[in-house]
């Protein structure tokens, strides 16, 4: 018998933050043993550089990733899709689950720069993780 490699796909609206974050760290949480993507509904030109900062204070990269358009294909491909936020929406067929987190936003509370990406990481984190126990 045969295991398949479970495959998630993170999106957010310009996938240069939030999705591009989640994706890393479970990139990071599960090495080879789950195929991540992550995309955006109406991508930006570049990743937030602060998300890519607040993931290196931790020791997770996120390599070559830029902000990508999400397509029908990677939504067909996947096992299950998360959306990060309510700005992005997207419709998956039978057999994709869909979840949508919405994530805290500090800056509805006045809080910006590190101290706002921080706080973005550490609410996406432990929902990784439950992700990834999930999958498994």
């Amino acid at each position: 018998m045969t295991e398949t490699v479970p495959h998630i796909t993170f999106v957010c609206q310009k996938n240069g933050g939030k999705s591009q974050m989640a994706a890393a760290l479970l990139r990071d949480l599960a090495g080879d043993a789950v195929v991540v993507t992550s995309a955006g509904t109406a991508p930006g030109a570049s990743l937030n550089a602060q998300s890519v900062e607040s993931l290196a204070e931790i020791g997770v990269g996120v390599g070559d990733e830029h902000p990508k358009a999400l397509t029908a294909a990677m939504v067909e491909a996947s096992d299950v899709v998360v959306v990060l936020g309510s700005e992005a929406q997207v419709v998956v067929g039978p057999g994709t689950r869909l979840e949508t987190w919405i994530t805290d936003e500090p800056s509805e509370r006045g809080v910006t720069g590190m101290e706002r990406m921080r706080l973005v990481r550490d609410d996406i984190r432990p929902r990784v993780e439950d992700l990834h126990r999930r999958i498994r």
